[in-house]
């Protein structure tokens, strides 16, 4: 008896041990970020010089990804030349973020084109349609073809705050799905379902739920096989990390999707496309972050699986300089 009750509490002692082990790797991690920030101001505000502000994000950006590697290792990877758009009229290369307005910006750089007269001429199915939008994946060219463009066309992307964005996906394709898109309530939602959802769980015979989309994207192991399976649909809540791989790819302008009024104001002039064409007009409310939202959709989930998907996005969290959420993780 005594002998089971010593290895119980030797078991006891070790996950313990391990729990605050784990817990100070973090605290580490997290206030070398803050000592790194230390050295950055960031002024978002309306009145900011814009210019200064990108530069500033840049080097941030820059200094983190040399600080140290918290996200994995990344590289210029399949994934990533595939993301990346090409318009070779105006030597743009433009990594799309689902989530980030990115669509809107394929409509631009496709009537920059000059096939159409306007963004409002382009059907909804040619944006989606790569053979025939003009708009090549820098993938389907030959190594010293995307070598030349990394190295000599305006590169940027559009960013928003990783939480936020997932519960964007999550009503975007699980929630309020299109019909011209039922893979991802037919087929994606039923397989997650099938994976994470408990036998006996009250929600049996409904579709996928918030809570088994966030225990997916935190399942390290359970999820490679998965994401293997539902190939290029995972783009839509795939890191920005491995979407456009920053810490390789130096782009010259990474947008908000907070500030996107001024971002796009400050890439369509550095583009040298400020007068040939403008942007969609931005519908009210989608550069408002909302935190009572977020915290209605994470009020379920359990702390060890918020604390795994924050594990997953920690890098897009740190790389684009958005605050940790605390709320969420204390």
């Amino acid at each position: 008896m005594r002998f089971r009750l010593r290895i119980f509490l030797s078991c006891g002692c070790l996950l313990l041990l391990f729990t605050v082990v784990d817990w100070l790797l973090r605290l580490k991690d997290e206030r070398e970020m803050e000592f790194l920030k230390t050295g950055h101001l960031f002024n978002q505000s309306s009145g900011a010089n814009w210019g200064m502000v990108v530069e500033q994000r840049s080097q941030w950006l820059s200094d983190v990804c040399k600080s140290k590697n918290l996200w994995g290792d990344t590289h210029v990877s399949e994934l990533a030349l595939d993301n990346i758009f090409v318009s070779d009229r105006h030597n743009i290369l433009f990594c799309q973020t689902p989530d980030g307005d990115d669509d809107e910006w394929k409509k631009l750089l496709i009537a920059l084109s000059g096939t159409f007269s306007s963004v409002e001429e382009i059907p909804e199915k040619l944006v989606h349609d790569y053979e025939k939008n003009g708009l090549p994946r820098l993938s389907s060219l030959t190594p010293q073809e995307i070598r030349h463009r990394l190295k000599n066309y305006f590169k940027f992307f559009i960013v928003r705050d990783p939480f936020e964005r997932l519960i964007s996906t999550f009503e975007g394709k699980f929630l309020f799905n299109k019909p011209s898109e039922p893979w991802y309530k037919y087929t994606i939602g039923p397989a997650l379902i099938r994976k994470y959802r408990k036998s006996s769980h009250h929600l049996r015979d409904t579709g996928l739920v918030f809570d088994e989309f966030v225990q997916y994207l935190g399942d390290e192991d359970g999820r490679k096989a998965m994401d293997w399976q539902f190939g290029q649909h995972i783009i839509h809540w795939a890191p920005y990390m491995e979407l456009c791989t920053p810490c390789d790819i130096h782009y010259d302008v990474i947008g908000h999707l907070e500030t996107l009024e001024q971002d796009t104001a400050h890439i369509l002039r550095r583009a040298g496309i400020e007068q040939l064409g403008s942007y969609p007009p931005i519908s009210p409310g989608i550069a408002h972050y909302n935190k009572t939202k977020v915290e209605r959709y994470f009020s379920g989930i359990s702390k060890k699986d918020i604390r795994r998907l924050y594990a997953r996005y920690q890098g897009d969290f740190y790389v684009f300089g958005y605050p940790t959420p605390g709320f969420l993780l204390n």
